[in-house]
């Protein structure tokens, strides 16, 4: 099901569809992504776990249709470059973040600020009054995604993860 487009872009559900599951495993299995991810980084160790995340997503989705872990969809070829994540700050606030997972085969394109760019319109479009980001101090390549998209920088915090990262904030217009 798709969920919005841009330009260049389909954003839409992660399926259970064999090359979902591929390609999900072949994003997560790679350490330059998971570096990134959690808590306690760790690549995603065999493609069984792809499966238990489409689930996972598909929870969230229909939890709430403002929200998800979406996959981002190049037009023109088809490829799924990555992921792009709308959803609740795990504090109980509303407050809502957006982030983007991406292949490294599909860096340096801007399908992520594309594709988080989409998501925020779509959550301001549904009301939300502002959107956070949060990032691993050293990812530069995703602090530079913020800042394309404008987010103001809020500096270092260790409030919704438990670990230090870098925060950033867009107010609706």
């Amino acid at each position: 099901m798709r969920i919005y487009e841009t330009d260049r872009l389909i954003v839409r559900e992660w399926t259970h569809d064999p090359d979902d599951h591929a390609r999900i495993f072949d994003i997560y299995s790679q350490w330059e992504v998971a570096r990134w991810l959690g808590a306690q980084p760790r690549v995603m160790a065999d493609a069984v776990e792809a499966v238990a995340v489409v689930d996972r997503w598909r929870v969230l989705h229909e939890g709430d249709r403002r929200f998800g872990c979406w996959a981002v969809q190049v037009r023109d070829t088809g490829t799924v470059a990555g992921t792009v994540l709308f959803k609740p700050l795990p504090n109980g606030t509303g407050e809502v973040e957006v982030g983007w997972h991406f292949h490294p085969d599909s860096w340096g394109y801007g399908y992520a600020t594309e594709s988080a760019r989409g998501a925020v319109e779509r959550g301001f479009a549904a009301g939300l009054p502002e959107v956070y980001a949060v990032v691993r101090p050293g990812n530069e390549r995703s602090m530079s995604v913020c800042r394309r998209l404008g987010m103001a920088p809020l500096g270092r915090t260790i409030r919704w993860y438990e670990v230090e990262l870098e925060s950033f904030r867009m107010a609706a217009p």
